[in-house]
């Protein structure tokens, strides 16, 4: 059993719920149901939901919740109850996802993009700088690249290339370099292993830990999060009717940028959100993870 304290309260929830705009009985897409916050919201309000995740221990626990039995096929779960489709897989094979449960439209998709809470609070995934674990951070335990292999396995000029694009790492020469140093004496395996690393050439803790840019690089480029994350934004446009909400809650620069223009860039999107919505003064206080959050929202022309 998956305890509910892993997991995070959903972040923007009031917010999301406006934006997609609730009807009775339409079905709407959370392509990242993590603890089953905002389906919980939305099935409240009347509607119908195809949730997804690529984190069986999402799907799992939001089963759980809603005592849904789950049947595996394939190496992925799935199971349904009355209001409520759910099942694992990557977001971008959203319209596959759909075709397959008998969903031809939807009058809404909600993305929560990033890291749960619960796994970060699960020191054995590798997610988290302040607990030390294998190097992992694959959301997918199906996928075959771990962090502990990029670490060790690119050379000093790819690292530099890694940490500069997905991390915007201002150290990354340094870092790439103390990490080749590091490297001739021993792998790089666990999470404390890379930290001691970095706080070697950047120093101690400033206003965000010198490891969080390295460590969002690597689980990027292990999850290949911003290809995934286009290809789901296609295939969700791709699903929504005329009218229907797209909703993106992203956690970084780059998410946060990708979303944007991809929203520009599509002439049957119309944009409801020229600036991005972010969490009020009071949910930050009660949950200190949402301060990054920006919510942007379009709607199907």
């Amino acid at each position: 059993m998956v305890k509910e304290k892993h997991f995070h309260k959903s972040v923007l929830k009031r917010e999301v719920l406006e934006a997609l705009n609730i009807k009775k009985d339409d079905i709407y897409i959370d392509a990242t149901v993590g603890g089953g916050g905002h389906t919980k919201a939305i099935l409240e309000l009347g509607g119908k939901v195809l949730a997804t995740d690529i984190d069986p221990e999402a799907v799992r626990y939001v089963a759980e919740i809603f005592s849904i039995p789950l049947e595996e096929k394939d190496g992925r779960l799935s199971g349904k109850g009355k209001r409520l489709i759910l099942t694992q897989g990557n977001f971008a094979n959203l319209a596959r996802t759909a075709r397959e449960f008998g969903v031809g439209e939807a009058a809404g998709v909600l993305f929560d993009l990033g890291v749960s809470s619960h796994q970060l609070d699960s020191a054995e995934r590798g997610f988290s700088f302040s607990k030390d674990a294998p190097l992992d951070m694959r959301m997918d335990q199906n996928l075959s690249v771990t962090a502990a292999d990029l670490i060790n396995g690119l050379n000093e000029g790819e690292l530099y290339e890694l940490f500069s694009k997905y991390g915007e790492e201002s150290n990354s020469r340094r870092i790439a370099r103390a990490v080749i140093r590091s490297r001739i004496e021993r792998k790089i395996e666990t999470t404390k292993d890379l930290v001691e690393t970095i706080e070697h050439v950047v120093g101690g803790r400033g206003k965000i830990h010198p490891a969080t840019k390295v460590f969002q690089a690597l689980r990027i480029a292990v999850n290949d999060e911003l290809n995934n994350l286009k290809k789901g934004l296609e295939e969700a446009t791709s699903l929504l009717k005329k009218g229907g909400r797209l909703v993106v809650i992203s956690f970084h620069s780059l998410e946060d940028r990708l979303v944007k223009n991809f929203f520009r860039q599509r002439e049957d999107l119309q944009v409801l959100t020229q600036r991005p919505i972010v969490p009020t003064r009071e949910e930050i206080l009660e949950n200190p993870r949402a301060r990054s959050a920006k919510m942007r929202v379009a709607e199907k022309q």
